[in-house]
């Protein structure tokens, strides 16, 4: 029992972290289309009073802002994917060339984790009759061979992540009264930020405090700038 306890736990907290990383990753997203979307609506906003130009401002944003997301996500967990391909196809070759010499780097790998010689030779011995690859893809590279990175997920994730935290700030900007526009736009984004700050410091195991007063601070300088320089541009009839 105690020899299946570890491995259990260990596949556990292994899904417990995917899911912690695309969680993190959703917050860090929606956060990204607040504050964005907001900077962009309020230093609009500060130009014009007019609906039509912060709903298509906004809309732009928002399509931009998302797309931009996704295709950097695509374009980077594609490329992390053909790292980790490439890296088992090169293991499965060594495997096939070199099977002795592939034994004694996994029994040095497993004596590395603590494992006296002799029981980390007959730990590698088991390990390569049973799967030799998926052995080495897990100790020595730390890739799991079924659950490789997957670029539609991630691109699919960002976007949608980014399209809900820019709904916020779009719809806080078009839907109210003119006098009330600007009010209730910057109180319900920091309030937004208050909560992706929380979120994302949870998440990753950190204080809450500072998470959420950088988170704030930033989106507040982002809001103010922007209107500033929009409410110039006003003025200047540009």
């Amino acid at each position: 029992m105690s020899d299946e306890t570890p491995t259990h736990d260990e596949a556990h907290n292994g899904d417990i972290g995917a899911r912690l990383n695309w969680l993190r990753a959703a917050v860090l997203g929606a956060n990204d289309g607040v504050v964005s979307t907001a900077g962009l609506v309020v230093g609009v906003a500060g130009a014009t009073n007019s609906r039509s130009a912060l709903l298509t401002a906004g809309l732009a944003g928002l399509l931009a802002g998302s797309l931009s997301m996704a295709a950097g996500e695509y374009v980077s967990v594609s490329t992390q994917r053909d790292s980790e391909k490439a890296a088992l196809a090169k293991e499965a070759r060594e495997l096939r060339t070199e099977p002795q010499a592939e034994l004694a780097e996994l029994a040095g790998l497993l004596e590395e984790q603590g494992l006296t010689p002799e029981l980390a030779r007959e730990v590698a011995q088991q390990y390569t009759a049973r799967d030799a690859l998926r052995a080495h893809a897990s100790i020595e590279l730390g890739i799991d061979p079924d659950e490789l990175t997957n670029p539609w997920h991630a691109a699919g994730a960002s976007f949608l992540a980014f399209t809900v935290g820019a709904l916020l700030p779009l719809l806080a900007i078009v839907l109210p009264p003119t006098a009330l526009r600007l009010p209730i736009t910057v109180g319900s984004v920091l309030v937004a930020l208050v909560l992706t700050g929380w979120g994302s410091a949870r998440l990753g195991a950190a204080p809450v405090r500072p998470a959420i007063l950088r988170n704030v601070a930033g989106g507040a300088l982002a809001m103010a700038v922007t209107y500033g320089v929009g409410s110039l541009l006003g003025a200047a009839g540009v």
